[in-house]
């Protein structure tokens, strides 16, 4: 990775990070924040280095398609999209606003670059690879479908029951994203703990298993090769993150699941961000 190329991950990240705040500030209404910072590594790296991953580019038969199957982290996604010029900032500032576009889960809205619904968790990789599969018929094998999912998320079974069928029908065009932070809505995320982790879990069910560090740019974009280069299976890419990460007193805290940035929490990001920088 070049440089240039790391300067502008990183920049992109800051910015989508801003974006997160700034717009949880505005709204005034809880959100969920722990998970929306958590990922926004992952999709400054993605949105960064997949030219193809144009949600208005609907006519090429070049684009790929990003699924984020935990919705609840919309706004992550939502501060993605404007970041990097696909939703504008006036759309944004309506966030959680009444008469809005923009809720708390996704609603599928192309021409906000909205590439699918979600709110129930479960949904995305099985939306995903119908997708793929979709692809593969129109002779279109060579696009790629990304799914963005949460470690609380896998354990729900249609998850597994998508993993399974995923594997059988070798869909080497879907790469499933886990945000692995290790904490879901009701605390930490032991369903595995002390026997199967996750990377075992996932090649028993066949599949490419890349694990890597969600806050290293270099082990993302290489998660993301390793995937577009497999072609005889479909790739995860376990990421493992910290739930709030960037905001010190979020970072490994779940209060911050879901919660509000009052002007005073606002003021307090800022000032630590300033004298980070200073």
């Amino acid at each position: 990775m070049s440089s240039y190329l790391l300067n502008s991950f990183k920049r992109k990240s800051v910015d989508i990070r801003k974006k997160v705040i700034e717009t949880a500030h505005k709204c005034g209404e809880s959100c969920h924040l722990g998970g929306s910072l958590s990922m926004v590594d992952l999709l400054a790296v993605l949105y960064g280095s997949d030219p193809k991953l144009n949600p208005f580019g609907r006519e090429s038969s070049n684009r790929n398609i990003f699924v984020l199957s935990k919705g609840h982290c919309v706004l992550g996604y939502y501060s993605t999209l404007n970041v990097f010029d696909y939703m504008n900032n006036k759309v944004l500032d309506s966030f959680q606003k009444n008469g809005s576009h923009l809720i708390a889960h996704p609603v599928k809205n192309l021409e906000l670059g909205i590439e699918s619904s979600n709110g129930s968790l479960g949904q995305g990789l099985s939306f995903g690879l119908g997708i793929a599969l979709g692809m593969r018929l129109d002779q279109m094998a060579h696009r790629r479908v990304y799914v963005l999912m949460g470690d609380g998320e896998c354990n729900e079974g249609s998850v597994w029951e998508s993993a399974a069928s995923a594997a059988e029908f070798q869909a080497n065009n879907l790469t499933a994203i886990v945000d692995v932070n290790s904490l879901r809505n009701d605390g930490e995320n032991s369903t595995y703990l002390g026997r199967l982790d996750y990377k075992n879990i996932w090649q028993a069910f066949g599949w490419n298993v890349v694990d890597i560090d969600g806050h290293d740019f270099y082990q993302i974009q290489n998660g993301f090769e390793i995937a577009n280069n497999c072609l005889d299976k479909p790739t995860v890419i376990l990421a493992r993150t910290i739930k709030g990460k960037g905001v010190s007193f979020m970072e490994g805290n779940n209060d911050w699941h879901h919660n509000r940035v009052t002007t005073k929490i606002y003021d307090q990001i800022i000032k630590e961000w300033t004298e980070k920088n200073d």
